[in-house]
């Protein structure tokens, strides 16, 4: 099959990308290497494609209209996976006409590519920021989700929105994923657990906002990865019982649907930093701050759907996934 995968010099699409062609499929990738973080970790991440002779590297923003459009006219992918975005919901509040044009822009790009090449099935990333200001715990995609906190969480939102009129028009089936606090190898170095074994290993002290009361729905990125393949071999379909009565949000009489893929078991903050601090046989001193603004207290995912419709089933525990992203870091900065 032949699978276009955006943002495949990124975390989760890097590793979506190798599993794709692990398993024999086609993969085009496309990255426009921007350097909200450092490039290089980027670059260092495609080179683990380069051994594919099935994979295509192009370099593209989802906003060049004129290039998203001459992209599926040359390569006809029949499924794709959207993972480019620009991340990060603190980083919002200093460059929001950024998540515009990549999140807003890029995404109706996408969506019309699929549109006009009759794509099979689109599934795109949304994000847990989406439930902003919910307090009902676990997260379920059956509850509404109208008051994000910042403009990335607005974007990703936005988003599940587009691809529904989409798939109500054009009958384009489309499948939003709400990824929870994803961890691993390779990781992104603006996310926690990155800034926190740097600090660790350097001797210096990290700041921790919510006095560390945050709870995150940690999930490990090779579980992320497997839910993200079966949800993109199981195509997205009407929901028969759906009803404008008492509609669900998370299903619909078109092809759509929205589901939230996380480990299902948050952790308090401070407890992830103790198993850090573990693995990497160090203490560290640690600033406690308020809540930053944007963010939210707790995550927590109620993968039920997910587990339901594809059999999805996050198998590495905290401190495995801990173990593991400890050595991959000792080994990729030769510490």
């Amino acid at each position: 099959m032949k699978i276009l995968v955006t943002g495949t010099a990124g975390f989760i699409g890097n590793q979506l990308a190798l599993k794709l062609l692990e398993r024999g499929e086609e993969v085009i990738g496309i990255d426009n290497l921007n350097d909200y973080y450092p490039v290089q970790l980027k670059l260092d991440r495609l080179k683990r494609l380069q051994d594919y002779g099935r994979y295509t590297d192009i370099r593209l923003d989802l906003a060049d209209r004129a290039g998203m459009e001459q992209l599926f006219r040359q390569h006809q992918p029949q499924r794709v996976v959207n993972l480019a975005a620009q991340a990060g919901v603190r980083y919002s509040l200093q460059n929001p006409h950024a998540y515009i044009d990549s999140n807003i822009v890029g995404f109706i790009n996408v969506l019309e590519g699929c549109r006009h090449h009759q794509v099979e099935h689109l599934v795109y990333a949304s994000s847990s920021s989406v439930y902003g200001a919910n307090e009902s715990m676990p997260f379920s995609v059956h509850d509404n989700v109208d008051h994000p906190l910042s403009l990335y969480a607005a974007s990703k939102k936005a988003n599940e929105l587009m691809a529904h009129s989409y798939s109500s028009l054009y009958q384009l089936p489309t499948t939003g994923l709400r990824f929870f606090t994803v961890y691993g190898p390779w990781g992104r170095p603006d996310m926690a657990p990155f800034l926190f074994t740097q600090a660790i290993l350097a001797g210096k002290p990290i700041d921790v906002f919510n006095y560390g009361n945050h709870r995150r729905d940690f999930t490990y990125v090779d579980d992320i990865v497997e839910g993200v393949i079966r949800t993109l071999d199981h195509t997205a379909t009407a929901n028969p019982e759906w009803s404008g009565l008492q509609p669900d949000p998370a299903t619909s009489r078109a092809p759509w649907r929205v589901y939230n893929i996380g480990n299902q078991e948050p952790v308090q903050l401070l407890d992830f930093i103790e198993t850090l601090e573990r693995h990497l046989g160090r203490q560290v001193e640690k600033n406690l701050l308020p809540m930053q603004p944007g963010d939210v207290p707790d995550t927590y995912a109620d993968v039920a759907a997910l587990v339901k419709d594809v059999h999805y089933k996050p198998a590495t525990s905290i401190d495995e996934g801990v173990r593991r992203f400890v050595a991959w870091y000792r080994d990729y900065y030769a510490i």
